[in-house]
């Protein structure tokens, strides 16, 4: 039963007041046909929209079943409008891009029915109008009648009590009127219906009782009701859209205005575009910096030296007055000399290193004394030869012993933080020809990048050379040498005097040597700016190691041991570290003179640098071991270098991602104006605030996904041609690189500000009158 007691509607604007309904009381049966007539402006409208829920009511009360709506909130009012009122509209009020079909479900699903319910009620709700037949067309493709028995299936489908019809035949011909009458009449045998007509023959004809308004109020009720108690208490069912149904609902409203959405789509996927192709050239350029990097702390690496420079004494010094007046000469010491610190390395030390974090380490590389007894079959005469560049008259005329021998030790292969051989040339050279070294006796010919090594390399190793003249790399793969232990290669004279042994013929023969092959030629790859190894002869420190074990005992080794003299000389040193030195190139001392530690980047070597410090903590100054960090001034540059364009990327970015936010905002506001009406027709169904919200963030959604994924998409096809003109200005291949992280992340970016950005405009919607936005057009 439905009561209207007392009810007072006005509409107020800043110069009039306009009351629609003016203390109107009446009730109603639950079975009855009621027509509401009266002229234009007789409030008779507001007050079917006030049954109905789209309006309500200043004062009075509307009462159901003996329950007062005055408490009613909003989710209740439209859980009213859902399960207790069908509407039926003169413009019939239609969703244009939905099916007849899912027209009238939409109210079902709002109610959370399920599908398979949900579809045989629309389905049977079809049928009892007569349009099984149609059920699958769009609004567009039906007449004016088969519009407004659509209407009414989505009206009846919610098996309402009350069915609320507002000049129902007024847009339809004579014909099709009588049968859309018929019908509702039919349907008050079941429910109250209430309609609202200017047509006086209509309303006689079909309803049961007539109601007459004007200025607000009954004039006449030719079949008053006084009331009676219900026989049944009234319940709400509370509605609720699911997100699938308001994806679904905005899917197909974007289909609908294909070419707008495209645009859309695009001109929102604009700042996505531009911050995928920085990312691509942020990331491919960071890239080339990291190479950079590391091939710049491979030819800079931490270097730990038997002697370094001591800062402390450079900052103790205090300078003296400069341009002083008097007429005196002062004698000072060599400042840079006294800053020399002799660093003690000692097993202990070699294995602190070894114990670094492997993460933080490329490799490590170890340069000794130790000279390598060379001999080489060359035209049938057997030759001294070594691994060096320098020119051996230079060597001679400056009267040093060590340089006759090879000594060279700085291009061998770097080891891992353990100590064990790495792919270290597979990884970072092209061979040429032969083969990279399987073994620690094969050693490899570094070439530079136009295929030059020195020519003293070569003439030291027996290659009959000048400058300019050229040898095929055949002629040097497969070369060999005799590794000489220091028993086979130094004679004891009996004054304890030991001197290399002149019968090469007899030393090149002996039983102990080790055969040492040229395997390869090696040349740096085309793309690395830096070499990591000067030209010349490389091998791994595996060959070091050899001579180590079969010359730590050696006679020579173990009388230098014996002697503060130089056993080959029989002077004595000018210092023990001389001393020192000369044992180790013999052989007597497995200590390296240099360690080399290459860093995987900058930030790695921080860390290094952090472990190398915690050794000397707590050490006094002689006991502490002191580096040389070379690659420290070009990681200060490198930094302020990235943090400079990272800021300037990031300003970048959000300049496109606020301007993307504004127009999503601008682009569902304007959605929102085009579908007002719709908006109207889900509150009549009794769609809540959040229901609408959620229908055009869902719509937002959609939009940002699809136009973060076009962003991404047309971000990475201009990665090709960005690729090409870099390619051709600076020489560097491939540099835009679109991560598939990034791309990820970009997507759901776009996603989350799409629906930030249309998130308020959604509220709006929420916020629209009902009954203001179904009188849309």
């Amino acid at each position: 039963m439905l009561k209207l007691d007392k009810i007072v509607k006005t509409y107020k604007t800043p110069s009039i007041i306009t009351t629609a309904l003016d203390s109107v009381s009446i009730t109603f049966r639950e079975q009855e046909f009621v027509a509401i007539l009266g002229p234009s402006g007789s409030g008779k409208t507001t007050l079917l929209n006030i049954i109905g829920g789209l309006d309500h009511y200043d004062s009075g009360d509307l009462i159901l079943n003996n329950q007062s709506t005055k408490d009613f909130k909003a989710n209740d009012w439209d859980a009213y409008r859902n399960n207790s009122v069908g509407f039926v509209f003169q413009s019939y009020n239609l969703i244009n891009h939905l099916s007849v079909f899912e027209n009238v479900e939409l109210g079902l699903t709002l109610s959370n029915v399920p599908k398979d319910e949900r579809d045989k009620m629309s389905k049977d709700a079809l049928t009892k109008v007569g349009l099984e037949d149609h059920m699958y067309k769009k609004p567009s493709e039906l007449s004016g009648g088969q519009m407004q028995r659509v209407a009414i299936a989505r009206a009846l489908v919610n098996n309402p009590d009350i069915l609320l019809c507002d000049e129902p035949t007024g847009a339809l011909d004579s014909k099709t009127s009588v049968q859309i009458m018929d019908l509702i009449k039919e349907l008050s045998k079941e429910k109250l219906v209430i309609m609202v007509t200017h047509n006086n023959e209509i309303a006689r004809q079909y309803a049961d009782r007539i109601v007459q308004f004007r200025d607000g109020q009954i004039v006449t009720d030719n079949h008053p009701y006084d009331g009676a108690k219900p026989t049944q208490n009234f319940e709400l069912k509370k509605t609720k859209l699911s997100y699938w149904t308001a994806l679904k609902l905005s899917w197909n409203n974007l289909k609908t205005k294909k070419g707008q959405t495209s645009i859309t789509a695009f001109a929102s996927s604009i700042g996505i575009i531009s911050i995928g192709v920085v990312l691509s050239l942020s990331n491919g350029f960071q890239n080339e910096i990291n190479r950079t990097q590391t091939q710049t702390l491979s030819q800079f690496p931490i270097t730990i030296a038997s002697f370094a420079s001591d800062p402390t004494v450079f900052s103790d010094y205090e300078p003296r007055e400069e341009f002083p007046d008097s007429q005196e000469v002062i004698a000072v010491g060599d400042v840079s000399e006294a800053a020399i610190h002799t660093n003690p390395l000692d097993e202990e030390y070699i294995n602190y290193i070894r114990n670094i974090d492997p993460e933080l380490v490329n490799n490590i590389g170890f340069s000794r004394n130790l000279n390598l007894n060379l001999l080489r079959e060359v035209d049938g005469d057997i030759q001294q030869v070594q691994f060096s560049n320098e020119n051996p008259e230079a060597q001679m005329d400056r009267g040093n012993m060590a340089t006759s021998m090879t000594g060279v030790g700085l291009n061998t292969f770097p080891t891992d933080s353990q100590g064990n051989e790495t792919d270290f040339s597979q990884e970072n050279y092209d061979l040429l020809a032969g083969e990279f070294p399987s073994e620690a006796t094969d050693v490899v010919l570094i070439i530079d990048r136009d295929n030059t090594t020195n020519v003293y390399g070569l003439t030291n190793l027996g290659f009959d050379v000048t400058e300019d003249d050229t040898l095929n790399f055949d002629e040097i793969i497969g070369t060999e040498m005799q590794l000489v232990a220091n028993n086979d290669y130094y004679m004891e004279l009996p004054n304890n005097q030991f001197v290399p042994n002149d019968d090469l013929t007899e030393v090149y023969k002996a039983e102990n040597n080790v055969t040492i092959r040229i395997s390869g030629i090696l040349r740096a790859p085309e793309e690395d700016t830096l070499a990591l190894l000067s030209p010349g002869i490389a091998y791994s420190d595996g060959l070091n190691q050899l001579m180590l074990q079969a010359n730590e005992a050696s006679n020579i080794v173990l009388a230098q041991e014996a002697s503060d003299n130089n056993v080959m000389t029989n002077q004595a040193f000018e210092s023990s570290s001389a001393r020192d030195t000369f044992i180790g190139m013999l052989g007597g001392d497995a200590i390296p003179s240099s360690i080399y530690i290459y860093p995987n980047d900058f930030e790695q070597k921080d860390e290094i640098l952090a472990y190398l410090d915690a050794w000397n903590e707590g050490k006094e100054q002689e006991d502490q071991v002191l580096y040389n960090d070379l690659a420290s001034v070009v990681s200060g540059l490198t930094g302020s270098l990235m943090n400079a364009i990272t800021y300037a990327l990031v300003a970048f970015a959000a300049i496109s991602l606020v301007t993307s936010m504004i127009m999503i905002g601008i682009i569902t506001y304007t959605s929102v104006i085009q579908r007002t009406k719709e908006i109207g027709i889900l509150k009549a169904l009794g769609a809540r605030k959040k229901d609408i919200t959620r229908v055009f963030d869902s719509e937002t959604f959609i939009l940002g996904i699809s136009s973060g994924i076009l962003g991404v998409v047309i971000a990475w096809l201009l990665t090709y041609p960005i690729n090409v003109a870099i390619e051709n200005l600076t020489s560097l291949t491939n540099v835009a690189q679109l991560d598939p992280g990034h791309a990820v992340i970009l997507i759901i970016i776009s996603t989350v500000l799409t629906v930030i950005g249309g998130h308020i405009p959604a509220r709006m919607a929420a916020n629209l009158d009902a009954a203001e936005a179904l009188r849309m057009d």
